[in-house]
């Protein structure tokens, strides 16, 4: 197994963080965030358009959110999308400007944020694992081919551990971040 071999073990485990940190944006705070409309899709032009895309996001105050729609047809195609996303939002529109204000959470619903967040979190640690177990075949195929000696196997399935290691503590602390965000009232 070459270093890039290694390297591209990492770039996928990066993935599994990245895709982890796209997923807790998307989750809602006490505070408002552009994040947390980026899921939302909208019927524009006979198409599905993430709604970033219709319009400008923007965070006038910490607990509202506007969407400058460009095209005034759009605006309540992109009030209902923002309804129907199932965030708990209501917004409400004047001309081209939606705006979204952010209710408090509730404590259960903080909760229930949290053991999302850990859904994520924990989807996460899986995919890291797969790249781990998927490195260490690679390893004992090319052992069990002599490619590479017993000694060297070892070393490398090691380093494998080792940057599994570190994901996975990535991904804890990712999560333990989140968690704190969320129940912050």
């Amino acid at each position: 197994m070459a270093a890039d071999d290694l390297n591209d073990l990492k770039k996928r485990m990066d993935g599994a963080l990245q895709a982890l940190k796209r997923e807790f944006a998307g989750l809602r705070t006490g505070r408002a965030s552009t994040g947390l409309l980026d899921p939302i899709t909208v019927e524009a032009y006979g198409q599905q358009m993430p709604l970033n895309q219709v319009g400008t996001v923007s965070v006038p105050e910490p607990r509202m959110l506007t969407v400058q729609i460009w095209d005034k047809g759009m605006v309540s195609k992109a009030e209902k999308a923002i309804r129907e996303a199932g965030l708990g939002l209501n917004p409400s529109s004047d001309g081209n400007t939606v705006r979204i204000p952010i209710p408090p959470l509730s404590e259960e619903r903080r909760q229930e944020l949290s053991k999302v967040a850990g859904r994520y979190a924990e989807q996460a640690r899986v995919a890291v694992r797969n790249v781990r177990r998927d490195g260490m075949e690679t390893l004992k195929h090319q052992q069990k081919d002599g490619d590479i000696s017993e000694d060297e196997q070892r070393r490398l399935s090691d380093e494998i551990q080792k940057l599994t290691d570190e994901h996975v503590k990535s991904v804890d602390e990712a999560l333990s971040s989140k968690e704190a965000e969320i129940m912050q009232v």
